[in-house]
């Protein structure tokens, strides 16, 4: 049943210096550093919780001590991120990653540079030329020995690279874009048992009947049609390496169905919540902005909170460390959050090559003749061998990931678009001062596809959908389609149409990635969407706050209450079981208020009994038996829906009680016969790895982790505890949180978890971890005063002579 983890009582006096500066200690470190490149005097505060604030004479050296400082703080993290992102990883780690490599340039981005550099903030190139200076003078002064060596770089007895400006840009395979993976597996289920058997998989939204596309056979599609585009998005593993390179020894691969459904999962892990109050609804009269993003948990975090000052810039805020720039957070005026709101920016192409194998084999039938496919020869460095030569091959409509006798397979994607760099559309907010402002940034958004929320200092607020939409005039972009001209994007949607609000008269607005668009919206931009579990417990809370405060939004973002938990407990109402330890079960679930708190039995018993049984009995019963296997346990969406449908009429019962039991022993193996022992917090924990811990030592290993704790909720839950069903190891949820009181910014608050740092002997690689864990937040500083209030180092920087 998984590790039983630490309780949070232990830190509960280290949360309550969270708040309090004054609990801090007063001792202030100050220091002269003297770094090449940068043009004038600068000033950085680090503040008792790892935040820099940067105060820069220009634009310039503040981007420049960004990325300097993120190199300071991660560059091993973002040195990763870049050979990754570039297909370099064979050149630091040796032969086992050339597959990697040659699947992630499959993915780069290849069209006019000057096109890319016009899509974002035309002060933007100024921005990423000056942050990869900033992280190439670190990386010099590393490898001048006047700077340690992060020591992961020594656990691979590998070195970082120095950077260019343009590969910031051109890396897409670390944004989020969908949905391919759904495409691929609604496929396969539909070629094992009719379309029908994929209702319990996935359900859409808005109600959508969907059909095989006219011209394709879905048994054609191999079940690892995307192991590229895996390849090409996946986290590096070490695993190889542990292995002195041999890959036999590794742990087997995992068949292409497991890789599909866990890419899936994933995927729909990574919501987000936010929302915004209007200063009618809020105690001080002043707007509120609150944001937390869910993303994989991890160490070090994929966020990173910066301050960054100058005469014409002023940004706090989260964002990935190797990206300029803040992604969500505010400036003097205008704060912003960010949502994944679903548009179907992918599709998988499925061709006729009637020549495959012979001379011209590289030609695809389109529109009744044949094309050539576009082919390029890269060479991939490899450590320690001769480079590898690999083939890499388009179509018009993108790279081919698959080929088989007499097919090959391509993805068309918004990747391929100028602008789709991952999240550097933020460029465009970073000087807004006004709703119009706003939203002349959101109609240039590339990728992700986001709800961005708004609020100015004059009490503005709204909302609007931003992302690169594609236009399918033939097809519902559900299913793979044949690539032989039937089915063609036309065009892009222009962003200025994408649905938006200013000013609701409600009061208040938020998303959490559910299905959000007008009532009767003719081209839904997807439909596939999360559940409604989280935006109705936040809406019924910010509904029920008139004069809401800071603290509220605190509280709601961990919030703990599962709304669906509601409506699958409704169904056990008229039920009972002969069985004592199963009709205690039945009481308790009763009887529960829905809240997954750490201490808590009925959360115990539901999360095992949805995550691990109700959804695999549901679909053993109702699915085609050469389709179980790729519908798996379904979405618990889709199966409590059906169950309160009148199709489950005459069966429901039996379901309920015959998982009910099955979860009830799995406990007792788990936990022990005593049901007053069990509680939701001995399951479930957080407990961070990174993925290069594998090649350290006992020791080394256990310094580089953090954890066990105790966490509550779940997927369900605003808290977005997305958890791992063998072991319920929280996988995925909010990283970073931010409360921001738009006007009054010293009162705002945040949270990144476990650290700002990637060193892990650095204080600030695990101090914010087990206040995460308990719900506590640190002062997110904006003026000088509470800078130099909360002060922890100062450094004076002048230019190197």
């Amino acid at each position: 049943m998984g590790r039983i983890g630490m309780g949070v009582s232990s830190v509960v006096a280290a949360m309550a210096l969270a708040g309090a500066a004054t609990a801090q200690s007063t001792a202030v470190k100050h220091e002269a550093w003297s770094v090449s490149g940068l043009t004038a005097p600068a000033r950085m505060v680090v503040d008792h919780w790892g935040i820099p604030h940067i105060f820069a004479a220009n634009t310039h050296d503040a981007f420049f001590l960004q990325g300097y400082n993120a190199a300071r703080d991660r560059l091993w993290q973002i040195d990763l991120w870049r050979k990754r992102g570039l297909g370099r990883l064979s050149a630091s780690f040796g032969p086992a990653y050339v597959a990697q490599d040659r699947a992630a340039r499959l993915f780069l981005y290849r069209g006019d540079m000057a096109a890319e550099w016009a899509a974002y903030d035309p002060q933007s190139r100024q921005a990423v030329e000056a942050f990869a200076a900033g992280v190439n003078a670190y990386v010099g002064e590393v490898k001048a020995g006047k700077r340690p060596l992060p020591v992961e770089f020594k656990l691979t007895a590998s070195q970082p690279e120095t950077w260019a400006a343009e590969d910031i840009l051109r890396i897409r395979s670390h944004a989020l874009v969908s949905n391919v993976t759904s495409e691929v597996a609604r496929a396969q289920v539909a070629c094992k048992g009719g379309l029908a058997a994929d209702a319990l998989r996935r359900k859409l939204e808005p109600p959508h009947e969907t059909v095989v596309p006219k011209g394709l056979d879905p048994c054609i599609v191999p079940a690892d049609v995307l192991k590229d585009y895996l390849l090409a998005t996946e986290a590096v593993n070490f695993e190889v390496l542990a292995t002195g390179g041999r890959q036999a020894q590794a742990a087997p691969p995992k068949p292409p169905q497991v890789q599909l459904a866990e890419a899936m999962e994933a995927y729909q892990a990574e919501g987000s919540n936010n929302w915004v109050i209007a200063p009618s609804r809020t105690a001080t009269g002043r707007p509120i902005l609150a944001n937390d993003p869910h993303r994989t948990v991890t160490v070090p975090s994929l966020r990173y909170i910066v301050h960054l000052n100058a005469p014409d810039l002023d940004i706090i805020g989260a964002g990935e460390p190797a990206l300029p720039g803040v992604s969500f957070g505010h400036n003097g005026q205008v704060a912003w959050g960010l949502t994944i709101f679903y548009i179907d920016q992918e599709d998988l192409y499925v061709y006729d090559t009637p020549n495959s194998g012979k001379d011209g084999g590289d030609a695809y039938r389109y529109k009744g003749k044949l094309e050539p496919m576009k082919v390029v020869h890269e060479s991939i460095a490899v450590k320690g061998e001769a480079p590898r030569e690999v083939t890499l091959k388009f179509t018009r409509h993108g790279p081919v990931i698959d080929e088989i006798p007499g097919h090959a397979f391509a993805m068309k994607t918004v990747w391929a678009e100028p602008g789709a760099s991952g999240y550097f559309g933020s460029s465009r907010l970073w000087r807004a001062k006004s709703w119009a402002d706003f939203k002349a940034g959101q109609e240039h958004w590339g990728v992700p596809p986001l709800n961005l929320v708004f609020a100015d200092a004059s009490g503005d607020i709204g909302w609007s959908a931003a992302g690169l939409t594609p236009i399918r005039p033939n097809w519902d972009g559900l299913m793979p389609v044949p690539g032989d001209g039937r089915y063609e994007w036309a065009g892009l949607r222009p962003e200025a149409e994408l649905p938006n609000l200013h000013n609701p008269a409600e009061g208040f607005f938020a998303t959490a990635n559910e299905m959000n668009l007008p009532p009767g919206d003719k081209a839904p931009t997807s439909y596939e969407w999360a559940d409604r579990s989280r935006i109705t417990r936040i809406k019924e809370v910010l509904a029920g706050q008139p004069k809401a405060t800071i603290a509220d939004s605190m509280a709601l973002q961990t919030d703990a209450h599962d709304t669906l938990s509601r409506r699958t407990i409704a169904l056990l109402k008229p039920l009972a079981s002969p069985d004592p330890q199963v009709a205690r079960a039945l009481a308790l679930l009763k009887a529960w208020d829905n809240d997954e708190t750490t201490g808590s039995t009925a959360a115990a018993i539901y999360q095992v009994w949805v995550a691990s049984h109700l959804g695999h009995t549901v679909v053993q019963a109702q699915t085609p038996e050469a389709a179980r296997s790729l519908v798996g346990s379904g979405s618990l969406d889709a199966v409590v829906t059906w169950l309160e449908s009148p199709q489950a009429a005459g069966k429901r019962d039996t379901l309920l009680l015959e998982s009910l039991t099955a979860a009830v022993r799995d406990l007792e193996r788990g936990l022990g016969p005593d049901m007053a022992t069990w509680s939701w917090g001995r399951l479930h924990h957080a407990d961070f790895t990174p993925a290069a811990g594998v090649l350290a030592d006992r020791q080394l290993a256990r310094q580089m982790e953090t954890g066990p704790l105790e966490v509550p909720g779940s997927a369900s839950t605003p808290r977005a505890a997305t958890y791992r069903p063998s072991d319920f190891t929280q996988t995925a949820g909010a990283s970073v949180r931010l409360v921001m009181d738009v006007g009054a910014w010293d009162n705002s608050v945040a949270m990144n978890t476990p650290g700002q740092s990637g060193d892990p002997f650095n204080v600030h690689y695990r101090d914010l971890f087990p206040l995460w864990a308990s719900g506590a937040y640190v002062p997110l500083d904006f003026s000088r005063a509470a800078i130099d209030r909360d002060a922890e180092l100062v450094v004076s920087l002048t230019p190197a002579r």
